[in-house]
């Protein structure tokens, strides 16, 4: 079993680390065979994020056999604007090719977060199921719209293409590829001996604001629904108010979002309930009926669907003890 780390110039340098730190606990802890190396487009010394940097092989420009999977880390971009000027660069666009190139001779890829995009640069997501950092889930959608994205999955995993969320998503990456090659005991040996914590969503780290990613219509909707709950308006009713169709409404909202309008509605009472599950003691019917649903068993289900934890666990990690005399919800 084989992986090969490709590493471009200011890439996410927590994410390089974390892969590499992974690879060796898992060959320490009894993945003998286990062989990876760090590789670049013009091999030697790479800068990654923060001031840090690796040493590289180069990758072949030549095409020969090559069994391994390659893993690529975030490339440490946080908007549409960056991540358009970083693939334009001459290393992205050349292993863009190499990875078509990879994957045209049977070669699996695993990216996260933005370096998700190479893959779109290197024309293999058509007809997958992919993730990425879910704030630029939208532009993804809207660069590759052959692909299904995802944005709420921490990784999929679509014939030779894996795919991962946000920056820390890579430990999540890692775990899925190393369960692959290495089994489920070794694995959950690895997430013990690390504290890692494999996740099945990213559902339960979206900002709404973050995901809005500067686009002013977003922005109104969230602070229409905002501001009218526990009665927010229905999606016709905020196309009405908006001065467009329900179909109008909803093609933007996916294209900046990666969501439906609807996804995006129980975002934000999904954000509103766990806050004030946080910071008041209101009980969990009445937190449900602040935020517009008609009893505590509706809320804990979509929280359970968006990846949040239950809210008494919520409740029991960050609020204060209760009044004396009155018991926790």
């Amino acid at each position: 079993m084989s992986f090969t780390l490709v590493v471009l110039e200011d890439a996410f340098a927590a994410s390089v680390a974390a892969t590499l730190d992974m690879l060796r606990a898992a060959r320490t802890l009894g993945a003998r065979s286990l062989r990876f190396q760090a590789c670049s487009v013009n091999g030697g010394f790479v800068r990654l994020s923060s001031g840090v940097g690796v040493e590289t092989s180069r990758l072949p420009a030549r095409s020969r056999a090559d069994a391994t999977t390659w893993v690529i880390p975030g490339l440490g971009m946080n908007d549409a604007a960056a991540v358009r000027e970083r693939l334009a660069r001459p290393d992205a666009l050349t292993l863009s090719k190499l990875i078509a190139r990879h994957v045209s001779r049977g070669g699996r890829v695993a990216a996260a977060c933005t370096s998700v995009f190479l893959l779109q640069q290197a024309g293999v997501l058509p007809r997958r199921r992919v993730t990425t950092t879910w704030w630029l889930a939208g532009l993804l959608a809207e660069m590759e719209t052959e692909c299904v994205v995802d944005a709420n999955a921490m990784v999929c995993a679509d014939g030779p293409i894996l795919t991962a969320g946000a920056a820390f998503a890579q430990t999540d990456l890692m775990l899925h590829l190393l369960r692959e090659h290495c089994g489920a005991r070794l694995v959950d040996m690895l997430a013990r001996t690390l504290l890692l914590d494999g996740r099945q969503a990213q559902a339960r780290f979206i900002a709404p604001e973050l995901l809005a990613n500067g686009d002013t219509l977003i922005a109104r909707i969230s602070a229409e629904v905002e501001a009218h709950f526990p009665n927010p308006p229905s999606v016709a009713t905020l196309a009405s108010r908006l001065g467009m169709t329900e179909r109008t409404l909803s093609r933007h909202v996916r294209r900046v979002t990666g969501q439906s309008p609807l996804a995006l509605v129980h975002s934000l009472k999904s954000r509103r309930a766990q806050a004030l599950l946080q910071a008041t003691h209101l009980s969990v019917d009445d937190v449900a009926a602040a935020v517009g649903y008609q009893d505590a068993g509706t809320l804990r289900r979509l929280l359970k669907k968006l990846g949040v934890a239950p809210p008494r666990a919520l409740r029991s990690a960050a609020s204060p003890p209760p009044p004396p005399g009155r018991k926790r919800a």
